[in-house]
Order: structure tokens, then C-alpha cells, then sequence
């Protein structure tokens, strides 16, 4: 997956988790752990790939830094000072997912707790607002209040089409409205884009419902590309 996305985007930043340890069900593939996972990581990137991948607990952060360019602290855990901290004190770049349930003036104190360690290299990423029951919905407003604060935003555009425990005993999605969605963010000038890729997202044990299928993603990545040299041109409208 990451050599045929390389292909068609270029230079990226590839991201897979060795623990999806917030699974809606017991039964929900959770990953090849730590060990195998980080295994698998440095392979990809011993073939010249950029590595982003999530961190759960204060432990996993020195031995994810060995291989990652990047840490994620997950949106359910954006407010975990132990593991904010101790993420910041590797050295790494830190991307804090904007938990569902957090305004986004109020993120920013996480992203402070990363930069008292020293470091900050933190990225500040927007995946959508509980809305009601098994439902998210994107508040543009707050990627203005976010990039106002100085911190690089990325915009998630898969998982803010994701239908949380929306499936029963999973996640569902609406993988038609990503392209919609992220266009409206690439306007607004963030600093960058998350989407999930899949060959076969049927076959996927992780966020299939909601992932961008891969034979979608060269017309897509124009379109964004288009967008967002557009937005940046000398002349266009900037507030």
C-alpha cells in the first residue's frame, strides 16, 4: 500500500497502527502488537517511507520513536497529560487527534503539555464533533481557531465521514462525502490531509467503512493539489 500510494501522491507520510486499542467491540481486530507492529513499521520504512503511527500508553513512546517519525496520541486520549508528556520528550513530531468530544480553543491546552517537555514539533489534527448518537460533523470555524493558535492543522477526511459504533459492534462510514468534505479544509489553507486508503475496503479489518478506495485517490489528490495552489496563489483572497 505505501509504494502504490507513493506512486500516485509522492512523497507522503505513511501511517498504520500496531494496537487499535479503542476497537466499539471485544471482537474488533486490534493489530499485530507492539513488537510485530514496529517490525513491520521499520520494513516500510527501510523503503524510504515516512512513518506516523498511534501510541496508547506512556510506555509504548521511547520504543515507537525508534522507528516513527511521527507519534499520534488518539482522539480518546488527547487529554492523557502522562502520555502527551512523555510523547514530548522524544523528540518526535507529535500529532494530537482533536477528540470528539473537545472544542477546538480547548485542544490547544494539549498541544501546550507537549510543548512543556521542550518540544514543539506539534501537529494539531481535526476529526470531526460528536453530533447526537453515531454521528460526526465537521465545524470549519474550528480550523480557523486552530491555525489562529500558531500549531500546523491537518484535517482527517475519513475518519470525519466515520459513523462511531454506527455498524452494530463496529464502525460504519459515509465514504461518499470524503471527497466533499475535504475540499472545504484544503480551502480554508490547512496545513495538511489525513485519508485513509484502501485496495479492497470491503476486505479491511480496519476502517474499511469509511476508507477512500485506492483506485479514487490519483483524481482525488489533483483535485486537492488544484485546490490548494489556488488558495495560495499571490493574489488570491486571504483573510
Amino acid at each position: 500500500m505505501a509504494r502504490a500510494i507513493r506512486e500516485i501522491v509522492g512523497p507522503f507520510v505513511f501511517k498504520a497502527s500496531f494496537d487499535k486499542a479503542n476497537r466499539t467491540s471485544l471482537a474488533g481486530f486490534r493489530g499485530p502488537g507492539l513488537k510485530e507492529g514496529l517490525r513491520i513499521l521499520a520494513g516500510v520504512k527501510a523503503d524510504g517511507q515516512a512513518i506516523l503511527t498511534d501510541i496508547h500508553e506512556p510506555a509504548q513512546a521511547a520504543p515507537a520513536a525508534e522507528v516513527a517519525d511521527i507519534l499520534q496520541i488518539p482522539a480518546f486520549l488527547c487529554r492523557q497529560t502522562d502520555l502527551l508528556v512523555e510523547t514530548g520528550r522524544t523528540g518526535r513530531i507529535v500529532n494530537i487527534k482533536k477528540g470528539q468530544f473537545v472544542a477546538p480553543h480547548d485542544i490547544l491546552h494539549a498541544a501546550e503539555k507537549v510543548a512543556s517537555t521542550g518540544n514543539d514539533k506539534v501537529l494539531v489534527t481535526e476529526r470531526g464533533s460528536s453530533f447526537g448518537y453515531n454521528n460526526l460533523v465537521v465545524d470549519m470555524r474550528g480550523l480557523r481557531i486552530m491555525r489562529d493558535s500558531g500549531w500546523p492543522v491537518v484535517f482527517d477526511a475519513t475518519h470525519s465521514v466515520q459513523l462511531p459504533g454506527g455498524a452494530g459492534s463496529a464502525s460504519g462510514g459515509q465514504p461518499q462525502f470524503t471527497q466533499t468534505l475535504a475540499r472545504a479544509p484544503v480551502a480554508s489553507g490547512v496545513d495538511g490531509v489525513f485519508i485513509e486508503v484502501h485496495d479492497h475496503p470491503e476486505k479491511a479489518l480496519s476502517d474499511g467503512p469509511n476508507s477512500l478506495r485506492l483506485s479514487l485517490l490519483r483524481a482525488f489528490w489533483r483535485r486537492l493539489r488544484a485546490l490548494d495552489a489556488l488558495v495560495r496563489s499571490p493574489g488570491f483572497l486571504h483573510d
